[in-house]
């Protein structure tokens, strides 16, 4: 299978699962203090609360409401500030002429992190460990980053995945916490398309003038990293493993455009050039009329 008929393949069958309504999305790996979650649930947060509750770097990954602090027993301490998290799914109600209307649905909550509380018993605190398992290479996936002519440095040992354009860097959690090898090798991918945008490699960043978290702007790079994450593991034939993590987190960005697929036109362009660019291919405006759509 050639190049293009593979992007228009993993394109296609995003596509599908966007239709068929995907799980959500799920962190890939276990870091040493777990993924941001609820005290009182210890449900995991998912989509863009997770990414929003992760850029706080709290050393705790428990979060509640203001509400739920004084149930446990405790109470937030003056002077912290909260973090705004949502809730968001589309609700059915049955028309009189007996088809289904589906209407948005989109709540607010104030959380803090167990670190903004006081007064709460630690014996309350759900338990947490760290994931570890033998991680095994994939041949395929090693030799496209190894010919990356100008790959960024790759710093593993974080306690989350990452690139920063200012140092050039992919910051990965260690390869042990993923719970599939081939979960890493996405992550990492997504990363990897994220640096291509550098302004040393294709200037994609450069044309941003909205870098605020939860913007359009903002949205479409993540889109385009995930979408170039689906296609490198296409192109190393693991993308059975990852797509539908794939597929789960574009919906949970898709939303900022109200869930309109036709972002993916524009995502699935930039991603396939930054693709080609990372395998050294020729770089070339991406068929965006000849896409499966």
């Amino acid at each position: 299978m050639n190049k293009t008929d593979l992007y228009e393949v993993v394109t296609q069958k995003i596509i599908d699962l966007l239709d068929s309504g995907v799980v959500p999305w799920q962190i890939p790996w276990r870091s040493q203090n777990g993924m941001p979650r609820n005290m009182i649930s210890n449900r995991p947060y998912t989509g863009i609360n997770f990414w929003m509750l992760l850029c706080l770097k709290f050393d705790s990954p428990f979060y509640m409401t203001f509400e739920q602090a004084h149930a446990l027993g405790g109470t937030v301490r003056k002077g912290e500030k909260s973090t705004l998290v949502v809730f968001w799914k589309l609700l059915e109600s049955l028309e009189k002429d007996g088809s289904t209307k589906k209407t948005p649905f989109l709540r607010y909550y104030n959380v803090f992190n167990f670190l903004q509380t006081e007064g709460i018993d630690l014996k309350k605190i759900p338990e947490t460990e760290a994931y570890d398992h033998d991680f095994n290479s994939i041949d395929a996936a090693e030799k496209l980053i190894h010919e990356w002519k100008d790959c960024p440095k790759i710093d593993w040992n974080q306690d989350h995945a990452y690139y920063n354009p200012i140092t050039d860097t992919v910051g990965m959690p260690p390869q042990r916490t993923f719970f599939r090898d081939e979960q890493c090798y996405s992550t990492l991918f997504h990363e990897c398309v994220h640096a291509s945008g550098h302004r040393s490699r294709l200037g994609r960043h450069e044309k941003m003038k909205d870098h605020q978290f939860g913007s359009q702007e903002y949205s479409q790079e993540e889109l385009v990293a995930e979408m170039g994450a689906a296609y490198l593991c296409g192109i190393c034939e693991i993308q059975q493993e990852t797509i539908q993590n794939n597929a789960a987190y574009i919906k949970s960005w898709i939303r900022t455009f109200k869930d309109d697929p036709k972002v993916l036109v524009m995502a699935a362009a930039q991603s396939q050039n930054a693709v080609n660019y990372i395998i050294n291919q020729k770089l070339e405006p991406a068929p965006v009329a000849e896409m499966v759509l």
